[in-house]
């Protein structure tokens, strides 16, 4: 009996043991399923890696501790941007934000000025051009019939009629007028000043790359360069894939910006003049060498948004495109704090200087530059070589910007 008892003991521990590590066993095989990115918002987490599908209820969970995982530190080299291999979080949606093969009228638009413009163009602008189109080819066929040699052999030497010089002087006058009011608003739209609070973007026009500051965020700087396709780059080296966007558009590294918040664009060049566009904002605004230009704008719906700079800037000028990341303010503030930025605080005007290029030729930097060179004697002219990125977004080598292609 006491033999039987004991037996039972130790059968029952050895069960309970096992248990145990099975349990814990089970745990660990998970584990590499899981988002292993701590502090970043559950919207931009890793895709599940045993199940490809992520299944809704585990999404729904994650959305609910966005906050909690906003808080969470992230390391600096992490760019919540990215899933683990590199690929975007947040895949472009076709059709948003992008050209669309056969896709006839304007991108849809996700910006206030943007559905202004865009109901200023179905409503006004392309009725009056159909219908003046449709009158004039009707009057040239009129012409051509009516007052033909054969139809007419003795023509009038009329030379005037009032009637008729009153009605074409004072019709053009009325459509310039439609045209004109509502075209002076959306002007004055465009260009009004960002409220307090708003986020500030610098974007800076290179040769052939966009760079991006965000003064009020910690000075977070960016440098985005188009991603070249498959068989154009070394292996290992990242290249683009339909996530990342269309051909020619994507980029290596996005910008973000939050939707539902004022956004204060400035644009600015370091060589020739760029025009950084985003026709889904409606935003075209040119980045001119020395000048600092600016306007504002609001998103209105997440999603990736794509443009590229429209004015000829040289040999390069259509591989220098533009990708913007609209996500939700709580994954912005994310995003600033995985950059090793800072929020600044709520409510409060900006006070961050926008130093123009150039800014570092003042007198006195160009006093202190003068005696450095007499001390260290006449400067060499070599050719420079580019600095290495430190942003950890993608793992391809070289310097900053396209400089070698």
């Amino acid at each position: 009996m006491l033999k039987t008892g004991i037996k039972t003991w130790v059968l029952a521990a050895g069960l309970a043991l096992a248990g145990v590590a099975g349990t814990g066993s089970a745990a660990l095989a998970a584990q590499p399923a899981q988002a292993s990115r701590p502090g970043v918002p559950a919207a931009l987490q890793p895709a599940n890696a045993a199940d490809p599908a992520a299944p809704a209820a585990n999404a729904a969970v994650e959305a609910t501790n966005l906050s909690d995982a906003a808080q969470r530190p992230v390391a600096p080299d992490q760019a919540p941007e990215l899933r683990a291999d590199g690929a975007p979080a947040l895949a472009a949606t076709p059709r948003l934000g992008q050209p669309t093969d056969g896709l006839m009228g304007i991108q849809p638009q996700v910006t206030k000025n943007g559905l202004r413009a865009h109901w200023f163009h179905d409503r006004i602008l392309f009725p009056l051009i159909t219908i003046i189109s449709l009158f004039v080819l009707g009057l040239l066929v009129y012409v051509v019939i009516r007052f033909r040699a054969a139809a007419n052999p003795t023509p009038s030497k009329t030379s005037h009629n009032t009637f008729i010089e009153v009605v074409w002087t004072l019709v053009p006058v009325l459509i310039l007028v439609a045209i004109a009011v509502p075209s002076i608003g959306l002007l004055s739209a465009q260009f009004k000043p960002a409220p307090s609070g708003a986020v500030t973007l610098k974007a800076i026009g290179n040769q052939w790359y966009w760079s991006y500051q965000y003064p009020d965020h910690g000075g977070i700087e960016i440098t985005a360069n188009m991603l070249k396709e498959k068989g154009e780059v070394p292996a290992g080296e990242r290249f683009r894939t339909d996530a990342d966007g269309p051909r020619l558009m994507a980029t290596d590294n996005r910008i973000v910006l939050p939707v539902g918040v004022p956004i204060r664009l400035i644009t600015t060049a370091n060589d020739v003049i760029h025009s950084w566009a985003v026709p889904a904002f409606w935003i075209k605004l040119d980045a001119i060498p020395g000048r600092l230009n600016e306007t504002s704008f609001t998103i209105d719906k997440p999603g990736v948004y794509f443009g590229q700079c429209s004015e000829l800037c040289g040999a390069r000028h259509a591989y220098m495109p533009i990708a913007v990341e609209a996500v939700t303010p709580a994954q912005f503030a994310a995003w600033v704090r995985a950059k090793g930025g800072t929020m600044p605080t709520p409510g409060k005007a900006s006070d961050a200087a926008i130093p123009q290029p150039g800014s570092d030729n003042a007198a006195g930097a160009a006093a202190e530059a003068a005696i450095v060179d007499n001390l260290t004697g006449p400067t060499q002219n070599v050719t420079a070589v580019s600095p290495t990125s430190p942003q950890g977004a993608t793992g391809n080598p070289g310097g900053l910007g396209d400089t070698g292609r």
